[in-house]
């Protein structure tokens, strides 16, 4: 199973790297989300995590408890755990968010769900340039079309979205890997594009600054 712990009043899920984003969606139950919108991208959870997430207006790493990786020497690395307040192993769960695949291959993940009571996905002409301070949990352009998800109270929801008037609603979990045949990266003129960073079809990831070489280096 790719789901392999799960904790609805821990608020945590321990899945293996290749697990699927929209498995985790439907391995959850009602109420819980865990720290991306409803979109499938190449790579499952390991590939988001070592990019650093997707669509997210938020500190995603915060929500990234603990990773076990095989870093590029072969050597299998256990970071963090599976409750909020861990702290063993703590230095290298954040810099392996991100780090696009620079520390190695996510062999585990545990994340941090949040609670909802209710859900919404929707999406109109638009640029992530006009919005200044956004406060729904989740937004992305995609072809001029800007995308917005958000969970949590009703009010909030309604409160959160409703800088788009008169969007239209998004039904179904998109599924973005056939956009991405040789994987997913970062590049210019993206037409998918979140807060972070522009999305291209086999692009590399961003320029790796010189301590971060040396901590690769170290492991």
């Amino acid at each position: 199973m790719p789901i392999l712990d799960l904790s609805p009043s821990d608020q945590t899920v321990t899945m293996s790297g290749d697990t699927a984003l929209l498995e985790v969606y439907a391995a959850l139950p009602p109420g819980l989300y865990p720290p991306f919108p409803p979109v499938e991208l190449p790579g499952g959870v390991g590939g988001l995590v070592s990019r650093g997430g997707f669509g997210q207006t938020f500190p995603f790493a915060s929500d990234v408890l603990g990773v076990i990786f095989r870093a590029p020497s072969g050597r299998v690395v256990r970071a963090g755990g599976r409750t909020v307040k861990n702290v063993q192993g703590y230095d290298l769960t954040r810099p392996f968010v991100g780090s696009f695949g620079a520390l190695g291959e996510a062999l585990e993940v545990t994340l941090r769900l949040r609670p909802g009571l209710a859900a919404r996905h929707v999406t109109a002409p638009g640029s992530l340039d006009s919005l200044s301070h956004p406060t729904a949990r989740f937004a992305w352009e995609d072809g001029g079309e800007l995308h917005l998800f958000h969970f949590g109270h009703g009010r909030e929801v309604e409160r959160a979205l409703s800088i788009l008037p008169g969007a239209r609603e998004v039904g179904q979990p998109l599924d973005l890997r056939p956009r991405f045949p040789d994987g997913i990266g970062v590049g210019e003129g993206a037409g998918l594009r979140d807060r972070r960073f522009g999305w291209v079809n086999g692009g590399e990831g961003p320029p790796m600054p010189p301590l971060f070489a040396r901590l690769v280096a170290a492991l």
